[in-house]
C-alpha cells in the first residue's frame, strides 16, 4: 500500500521537558489510526506535529513522501483537515459560516459561494446537524461544536484527516454514530482516543504512546494486549464475544 504520512525518529520538547521521544509511524493511505495513551503522553503533540503545525527538535514528517514543511500553508490545508481539541470558534459565527471556512484553501477566481455553499449544506447533513446551520456558535453544547468541527473539516476535502479527542463532550450514542461515519470515509485517518474500545472498534490501526515514545503499534487485536494495557493504563482488559453477533468486545476492569 502507498504511504499517505510518515515520522520518523520525533523528539519533541516542550517547555524544557521531552514529550517525544523517537517516534517511529508510518501511516498508509486509507487507513485508520487511533492514537492512545495516559493523560499527558504527549497525543496531542504528535498530531500537531504530524500535521505541521508544530515542529520537531528532532526528526521529520513526510506527507506524500515529502517533508511537510515543504508544503506551502495552502496546499497543506488542501491535503489536511484537523479538528484540534480545544477550538472555540469565534461566538458571533453561524453554524453555516464555521463550516463555509473549510473550503477557504481550495477557493479561486472560479469558484463560487453557492459551491461552498452547497458542500457546507452536504457536510452538516452528514453529521446530522442540519437543523443547527443557522445557528450561532455560542449557542452550541460542547458535543454539537464538536461535531460542527468535524462538519467543517469534511467541507475541506481533505484526503488526510486529524481529529484530536473527536469523542469529547458527545454522549454514547453521538459518540459510535460519529466513529461509524468516520470508517466509512474514503480518508486516511489519525486521532487521538481516549477510549480503548471505541479505539478498538472502529479503527483498522493503533499506536500506543507511553513514556514519550511509542509502546505497541499495529492492528488492535495484537496491539491491545492484556499485559501491555495493565502496564500502560494501570487496568485489566478481556477480550469477551458479544451475545448477540459473537464479535470480540473489549471489557475493562479497574
Amino acid at each position: 500500500m502507498t504511504t499517505h504520512l510518515s515520522a520518523s525518529d520525533l523528539t519533541c520538547r516542550r517547555g524544557g521537558t521531552t514529550v517525544l521521544t523517537g517516534v517511529d509511524l508510518t501511516v498508509e493511505q486509507g487507513s485508520r489510526w487511533a492514537i492512545v495513551g495516559p493523560n499527558g503522553a504527549g497525543k496531542s503533540t504528535l498530531l500537531r506535529v504530524l500535521a505541521g503545525i508544530d515542529h520537531a527538535d528532532r526528526g521529520e514528517v513526510r506527507l506524500r513522501g515529502r517533508p511537510i514543511e515543504q508544503f506551502r500553508l495552502r496546499d497543506r490545508a488542501r491535503e489536511i483537515a484537523v479538528v484540534s481539541q480545544h477550538e472555540q470558534p469565534p461566538a458571533d459565527l453561524l453554524v453555516r459560516e464555521l463550516v463555509v471556512l473549510g473550503r477557504v484553501p481550495h477557493r479561486s477566481p472560479w469558484s463560487t459561494a453557492r459551491d461552498d455553499d452547497d458542500l457546507a449544506v452536504s457536510a452538516l447533513a452528514r453529521l446530522d446537524l442540519g437543523g443547527l446551520a443557522d445557528r450561532p456558535v455560542d449557542r452550541l453544547s460542547g458535543g454539537e461544536l464538536r461535531r460542527v468541527l468535524v462538519a467543517r473539516a469534511l467541507a475541506q476535502e481533505a484526503s488526510l484527516l486529524i481529529l484530536d479527542e473527536p469523542t469529547n463532550h458527545l454522549d454514547l450514542l453521538h459518540q459510535h454514530e460519529l466513529l461509524a461515519m468516520v470508517a466509512e470515509l474514503d480518508l486516511t485517518v489519525v486521532a487521538a482516543i481516549h477510549d480503548l474500545d471505541l479505539a478498538d472498534r472502529y479503527f483498522t490501526h493503533i499506536a500506543v504512546v507511553h513514556d514519550g515514545g511509542v509502546a505497541a503499534q499495529g492492528d488492535p487485536a495484537t496491539t491491545l494486549q492484556p499485559e501491555l494495557v495493565r502496564q500502560v493504563f494501570g487496568v485489566h482488559l478481556t477480550r469477551i464475544a458479544h451475545p448477540s453477533t459473537g464479535d470480540l468486545r473489549l471489557l475493562i476492569d479497574p
